[in-house]
């Protein structure tokens, strides 16, 4: 089948050349034909030379790259795709595990599949298009993933909803594509946690932090800890599993704080160094002198978009700031960003300038960022969304 051809401008073939999956829409000289979103397209130079194959899109980015071959992008070429990712997965030690059942199964471009991902919760596949052609194919990549999983798949849930482009002229509907299951508990590193991909936030966990959490427990004997933001408390219960002496959990929702309330019941029944707190991080932290010396700060995406950029790292210095204003001396701080479009750099000097109102010694101890199975593709450093460091504090 000839795919509709997507023509560049001088000279802006050479991102695609160093193989980065995105091509934006300022490059384009011309379009052969119109195109609904989603469209599998034939991408090449102004000199009429093959650079790749991709889904068309309205926006900034216009054609996401699913192959720099050119390749018929049929069945098996899925299915190449879906048994690389999950091929992965397995090497890692994730697939059939039972100490830890929750992980992502795809990871958009880090897995050459951009625009979608599936993360997957003890036998569910939750399946998240972010492009309208990942959601077109929709129901071929689920039997698809049944084919390649077998029994370790009950079913495929899709939750599309929220995450397709505003400008698509579709009208998304969650549900299951194949198989039906039910929310349930997941384990991480042998800890249970309620998981609802339905009416959960992203997908219905936050699998990025799995091993940050984990390493949280190293540090946690005989520390107070305070973890902000800690929708369903995942940071907390490793601090109790360290040893920790006191663990105060804070989030703004109340349904969080209330998700957090029955984690904890799952893992330490009537633990009563586990306390949680419905309440404004900057409101909570104005006044805790001394009180900890291990705090977590891992808030939403305070930068969804470039132009929210200055703004966020004002918010990240000022969060920051107040942490390390309130921290025991000799303590320690965990603190994250997961806005794409905030840069490691950027971040760490958001920190740093926290640091420097504060006036206190601060050493780097660690320098965070997401798991294995959140794969980054070296052509694609903005697939490093999530930053971390860990601080000590005197």
């Amino acid at each position: 089948m000839t795919l509709p051809i997507v023509t560049l401008k001088p000279g802006k073939e050479q991102s695609l050349n160093r193989f980065h999956p995105w091509v934006f829409s300022g490059a384009i000289k011309h379009i052969s034909q119109e195109l609904e979103e989603g469209e599998l397209v034939t991408v090449v130079s102004n000199k009429d030379e093959f650079l790749a194959i991709g889904h068309f899109q309205i926006g900034s980015i216009a054609v996401r790259i699913l192959s720099f071959e050119e390749l018929p992008v049929d069945n098996v070429f899925w299915e190449n795709k879906l048994a690389s990712a999950i091929q992965l997965r397995r090497d890692l030690g994730l697939l059939g595990s039972e100490q830890t059942n929750v992980f992502r199964l795809v990871h958009g471009e880090g897995d050459g599949l951009p625009g979608l991902i599936i993360d997957f919760y003890n036998g569910t596949a939750v399946y998240q298009a972010h492009s309208v052609g990942m959601y077109h194919v929709r129901h071929q990549l689920a039997k698809l993933l049944k084919k390649l999983l077998g029994d370790q798949l009950i079913a495929v849930y899709d939750k599309s909803d929220k995450t397709l482009p505003y400008k698509a002229d579709i009208s998304p509907e969650n549900g299951y594509l194949l198989g039906e299951s039910a929310p349930c508990v997941v384990k991480e590193y042998g800890l249970s946690f309620q998981v609802d991909w339905i009416q959960g936030q992203k997908t219905g966990f936050f699998i990025d932090q799995r091993e940050n959490r984990k390493l949280v427990e190293q540090f946690s004997a005989e520390r107070d800890v305070l973890n902000m933001f800690c929708y369903s408390g995942g940071f907390s219960f490793f601090a109790m599993q360290g040893g920790a002496k006191t663990v105060h959990s804070v989030d703004a929702s109340a349904k969080a704080i209330e998700l957090t309330r029955q984690n904890v019941a799952l893992n330490f029944v009537d633990d009563k160094r586990h306390e949680a707190f419905v309440a404004d991080a900057f409101d909570f932290m104005r006044d805790i002198k001394d009180r900890y010396n291990l705090i977590i700060l891992d808030p939403p995406a305070f930068a969804k978009h470039r132009g929210a950029l200055r703004q966020a790292l004002q918010a990240y210095k000022r969060l920051n700031a107040k942490a390390f204003e309130q921290v025991r001396p000799g303590g320690i701080i965990f603190t994250f960003s997961c806005s794409q479009v905030v840069t490691k750099d950027q971040f760490r000097e958001a920190v740093f300038s926290g640091a420097a109102i504060s006036k206190r010694k601060v050493r780097i101890l660690h320098q965070l960022h997401q798991p294995a199975d959140h794969p980054i593709n070296i052509y694609h450093p903005e697939g490093e969304y999530l930053k971390g460091l860990v601080l000590q504090v005197d």
